[in-house]
């Protein structure tokens, strides 16, 4: 429908376009709580309540199963740590046994350089020897642990005689029998020493 309006006489009459009608509002639509939607964006208000204990159900073993999932992932994990830290620890043993097995030569080759009247070429040639086969030694991580003087440790040393020594604290290495050895973190050997005692205490041995 168009309305006709005139200006003038014995002017055409002019159209004029109508409004175009306005759309309804949309209805409201309630808000729905994220907890009223099920597994699979279903409403679960509008279902039976025997589905909606149904489908709480569901939920509650995938949460479960989730959970077992996540204990069986960390428990693999410590898993594999601990086969890697034997491995090792496997691996490092079997180091220790061969360097414990070549320690004794090194005390050879000591007492061969500390005995007296040896031949002079033969001392070069023991003290060449012993030399290189502390290079190698300590190339594989071994230290020597000679410890006069230091404060006696119980964990790397072997106490075989307490005495008073005047003007020493007690505790203390005043002298070394055999010297220790360490591989990394591991005693091959303690060392063997005379440790000073508190005065007027009895000499033990």
């Amino acid at each position: 429908m168009t309305r006709h309006h005139r200006k003038n006489e014995g002017e055409p009459p002019v159209a004029t376009p109508e409004a175009p009608p306005t759309a309804a509002p949309a209805p409201a639509t309630p808000d729905r709580a994220p907890e009223e939607t099920g597994l699979t964006g279903v409403d679960v208000e509008c279902l039976p309540p025997a589905t909606r204990e149904e489908l709480e159900s569901l939920r509650r073993e995938r949460d479960e199963l989730k959970e077992q999932l996540l204990r069986r992932r960390a428990e693999f994990e410590n898993f594999r740590k601990r086969v890697e830290r034997e491995r090792q620890n496997a691996g490092a043993d079997a180091v220790a046994a061969v360097l414990k097995a070549i320690v004794p030569v090194l005390d050879n080759l000591d007492r061969a350089l500390e005995a007296e009247g040896s031949d002079a070429s033969l001392r070069e040639g023991v003290e060449l020897t012993r030399r290189e086969l502390l290079a190698i030694l300590e190339s594989q991580g071994v230290t020597i642990d000679d410890p006069q003087g230091r404060p006696f440790d119980p964990e790397r040393h072997q106490a075989l005689a307490h005495e008073p020594v005047p003007g020493v604290a007690e505790g203390t290495v005043v002298e070394v029998y055999r010297k220790g050895y360490s591989y990394r973190d591991r005693l091959l050997r303690p060392a063997l020493v005379k440790v000073a005692a508190a005065p007027g205490a009895h000499k033990v041995h």
